[in-house]
């Protein structure tokens, strides 16, 4: 497949002036070589997810994904919608961009522009919770709100610390009280009373690298990462290794890979998917492998 024709869908409240300059330069060098470049900005939520949808069935190439991992999950879903399913690339901004992170994708104009001549394309597992899609992570218990309750002024301003404090201050609130969740899987069936559970594509998520240390987005499958309830000092000790991807051997963290999992709760239990709000348990999690083609 030749690429000739690019969308750039762009959330301009990620980055600001920095993304739109860098979007600018990218742009002049597409112009200059032939290609046919067209621009999208996002003004309400799930605007990125019908212009990707739109962008599909008009004979465009490829989607440009500019933003944070919100905006790439929006764009990951209006094609996995679509009936014709173009390749999607990522010009990071926004403040964590764990999935760009992960597949270490450029960031310069001149090095994107290069990776865009080459046409690296590869097909790439997605995640499904009930009938949403999610490219990184699905999780819910402890701290899995803080994404989408930091508000996005104290995003653009404190960048990745707005999410720590957030943290900070809703560990206070919840006290570490935990939920009791029913698991089943193929590889592992259990009731258990948990902090957190992360059903994860790739390695990298809230900015840390290492949280599902195995897990590959080649690979077919999901990893499972569950905290169990814990002492103050036990997660200490969780959250310390966690940098080093040693938490996973920890007795009060369940750690496997599969390809699907239901997790149910009698509480109200919200999830989280790729920082957004995603709905409540009870939630299938499946992986969906080589879902999507995407630009490396």
């Amino acid at each position: 497949m030749k690429i000739k024709s690019i969308k750039f869908i762009i959330n301009p409240s990620s980055g600001r002036q920095a993304m739109e300059r860098k979007i600018d330069v990218l742009c002049k060098m597409l112009l200059d070589d032939g290609y046919i470049v067209a621009k999208y900005f996002t003004e309400e939520k799930y605007d990125a997810m019908l212009e990707a949808k739109r962008t599909c069935n008009s004979g465009f190439d490829l989607i440009v994904a500019c933003g944070g991992d919100g905006t790439v999950n929006e764009v990951v879903k209006g094609v996995m919608n679509s009936e014709r399913k173009i390749p999607v690339s990522i010009l990071a901004s926004g403040t964590v961009n764990d999935f760009a992170r992960y597949l270490n994708l450029p960031r310069t104009p001149s090095d994107f522009y290069k990776m865009i001549k080459r046409e690296n394309l590869i097909y790439i597992d997605i995640g499904k919770v009930n009938d949403d899609y999610f490219v990184n992570v699905a999780a819910g218990g402890l701290l899995t709100n803080v994404g989408y309750q930091v508000q996005p002024d104290m995003k653009a301003i404190l960048g990745r610390m707005a999410y720590y404090f957030e943290g900070i201050k809703e560990l206070t609130q919840q006290n570490l009280e935990p939920i009791r969740v029913k698991i089943n899987s193929e590889e592992y069936s259990s009731q258990e009373d948990i902090l957190i559970f992360l059903v994860s594509n790739s390695s990298s998520i809230g900015g840390f690298k290492k949280l599902a240390p195995e897990a590959d987005v080649l690979d077919g499958l999901l990893d499972v990462v569950i905290i169990k309830k814990s002492a103050i000092t036990d997660l200490a000790n969780i959250f310390v290794n966690i940098l080093t991807g040693d938490h996973i051997n920890h007795p009060n963290v369940i750690y496997y890979k599969t390809k699907a999992v239901l997790i149910e709760s009698e509480k109200e239990i919200s999830i989280d998917v790729d920082g957004e709000y995603g709905g409540k348990l009870p939630a299938k999690f499946q992986v969906i492998p080589k879902g999507l083609q995407i630009l490396i």
